[in-house]
């Protein structure tokens, strides 16, 4: 499911146009967006939990020459399924 069928698919089972649900969903994503760059986590309950993990650097290899090289540290987004909605996908 890509976004523009979420929406639609959103927009159907609550009964709003596709574009204030658009609206919503685009609000909601920034939402989430801005709680996560400013080191916050989001829990919708139910639902999961979106929040930011770090990445210690690290010794890699680069594929083409085998050459050992260092992976800088990195902030990643990272979900967590709630209990709810692992039961209802059949963990």
């Amino acid at each position: 499911m890509n976004k523009t069928e979420l929406i639609a698919a959103a927009a159907e089972r609550s009964g709003l146009t596709k574009k204030d649900t658009e609206k919503t969903l685009n609000a909601a994503l920034d939402a989430i967006t801005a709680a996560l760059v400013a080191g916050d986590k989001v829990q919708v309950s139910g639902f999961g939990i979106f929040e930011v993990k770090v990445r210690e650097a690290r010794m890699g290899r680069n594929p083409h020459t085998g050459e050992a090289m260092e992976i800088a540290a990195s902030r990643v987004p990272a979900f967590k399924a709630s209990k709810t909605m692992k039961d209802a996908l059949g963990k």
